[in-house]
């Protein structure tokens, strides 16, 4: 019974270096991980790649053949990769029980609307896969009022459409003030608390303003549903992986291994179940309100464990 992530996620989210990122750091860890990449328009893939569409249908191809734009080529592609699953799943067989990463296009519609994904994912639920969705997000959009709410729509849609245990994701949380200053904590954004807040924001910008009855609309129905919530992620900080893995570990099952006779990791996971390596407090003092200070104390650190190891050196 092997598990998985679906990475998906807007383009620019750092889907790609997520894997890349995590792929590394699960290996180091004692799991093997394989990576497939269902992307036709990467051409560029920094990891380890297991399956790679390309070997059956490429993006510039499409484009070339039937006059389509980069959109529309890569629809046509996950199209075209439905109506040739056992592909897919041959390629697959040869991956035996390793945990695989889903590289996945970053074309939003695939993800509200279009049905082909969901029905990739649906067959590979039936091959056995526990899965996990993880929707990656720029942090920064939650430095613009209206941004977010764009962002919490696109999550909350997503999770309807695929129907997967969901883990949505602020990526590059060290880099989110780079782009303005937040109007609240950050516990208010990964929280997605009372938006009745945020409205006040999003009346001072001017046009905003001028659809304030569905800015609330919007928000109403954001906070009826209660199901959008957020992680942090800064992929080249180990705490913040491990939090990351741990969530996304809960939500699969992985935590709770194979469910075999005689299983004890089930109790395990039980006895730990509240053990967290990094809280929305943490994140805030480390990359918002003391990241400076943080990052010269972390770089003090590593020169003394050189000159450490230099002079332990025979």
């Amino acid at each position: 019974m092997p598990f998985g992530q679906i990475v998906i996620g807007p383009p620019g989210s750092g889907k790609t270096t997520y894997c890349n990122g995590l792929q590394q750091f699960l290996n180091v860890t004692g799991r093997k991980v394989s990576v497939v990449n269902l992307d036709p328009a990467n051409d560029f893939l920094p990891y380890n790649c297991s399956v790679n569409i390309a070997d059956l249908i490429t993006l510039e191809d499409v484009m070339r053949e039937f006059d389509l734009g980069p959109n529309g080529g890569i629809m046509y592609c996950m199209e075209f990769l439905e109506k040739n699953l056992d592909w897919l799943e041959n390629k697959l067989k040869s991956l035996g029980d390793d945990y695989v990463l889903f590289d996945f296009p970053g074309q939003v519609e695939l993800f509200t609307h279009h049905n082909s994904v969901k029905n990739i994912i649906e067959r590979l639920g039936k091959l056995s896969y526990r899965l996990v969705t993880v929707h990656l997000v720029d942090a920064h959009h939650c430095t613009d009022p209206a941004k977010y709410i764009s962002v919490l729509l696109l999550s909350l849609k997503t999770m309807l459409q695929i129907e997967l245990p969901h883990i949505n994701v602020l990526s590059k949380i060290d880099l989110m003030e780079s782009y303005g200053k937040l109007a609240f904590n950050l516990d208010f954004y990964t929280e997605v608390q009372d938006l009745s807040y945020l409205l006040y924001h999003l009346d001072e910008d001017p046009f905003a303003k001028r659809y304030k009855e569905l800015n609330k609309t919007l928000c109403d129905l954001i906070e009826d549903f209660g199901i959008v919530g957020f992680q942090t992620l800064c992929i080249e900080d180990k705490k913040s992986v491990m939090n990351l893995v741990g969530a996304i570990d809960k939500a699969n099952g992985y935590i709770f291994g194979g469910l075999t006779q005689g299983n004890e990791s089930i109790m395990l996971a039980t006895a730990n179940n509240d053990q967290t390596f990094y809280n929305v407090s943490d994140v805030q003092e480390r990359w918002l309100d003391y990241k400076e200070q943080w990052d010269e104390w972390e770089s003090r650190n590593q020169q003394e464990a050189l000159k450490e190891a230099a002079n332990q050196a025979p």
